[in-house]
């Protein structure tokens, strides 16, 4: 009977690792500080918890370091944060895909495959040659694509308007005016006439 199955013999199918137990006096090997040494911030609870790029209260490096404008900046779209995205399509895989007369839609496009979904803009793009007179509708075209289908007999039609963005307008420097400086005039400078002494008058009084 040391075969059957009771309580007393029973044990898991892989053993298991104890688990740690800490505080549990001095005999254990995790007593006391239980394995978090003396103070500091490793030694309370929620230290591990800290967020990414915490530097223990200190300003963390990423707000000390100078900021310039790039890709995060919102003048910087569609590229950082604020970037704005749409299906890209170009007129060769309208010219593989569709027949001559074809009226070219999102709908059509994500049946033959060419997007994925249809809540994200489609914007044509003009690589590759088109010879097909098609009837193009999409969110946005680039300059090159609306000029090959218009070239083939097709037609374009837009479901957004294209935003025209307002060139910022930088002020003039304008110079500071320079002060008027009085040139000195030349002055003029008199020569003093010599004192004519009179010898006779002092030689009279002598007398």
């Amino acid at each position: 009977m040391s075969d059957e199955l009771n309580l007393s013999n029973l044990s898991p199918a892989q053993p298991r690792q104890a688990r740690k137990r800490v505080g549990r006096g001095l005999g254990s090997g995790k007593g006391r500080y239980s394995g978090r040494g003396i103070k500091g911030q490793k030694s309370r609870s929620g230290s591990n918890k800290m967020p990414v790029g915490f530097e223990g209260g200190q300003t963390p490096i990423d707000m000390r370091m100078g900021k310039l404008r790039g890709n995060t900046s919102k003048d910087a779209m569609p590229i950082g944060p604020f970037r704005t995205y749409s299906q890209p399509v170009n007129v060769r895989s309208l010219e593989e895909r569709f027949d001559t007369g074809a009226e070219v839609t999102p709908d059509s496009l994500k049946a033959a495959g060419l997007i994925a979904k249809i809540s994200v803009d489609v914007k044509v793009l003009g690589e590759g040659d088109l010879t097909k007179k098609l009837s193009v509708t999409a969110h946005s075209f680039s300059k090159a694509a609306v000029e090959k289908i218009e070239a083939a007999g097709g037609t374009v039609t837009r479901l957004r308007e294209p935003v025209e963005r307002k060139k910022k307008k930088h002020k003039a420097k304008v110079a500071a005016p320079v002060a008027d400086v009085e040139e000195p005039e030349d002055e003029v400078v008199e020569e003093a006439e010599p004192e004519t002494s009179e010898p006779d008058e002092q030689q009279e009084t002598e007398d």
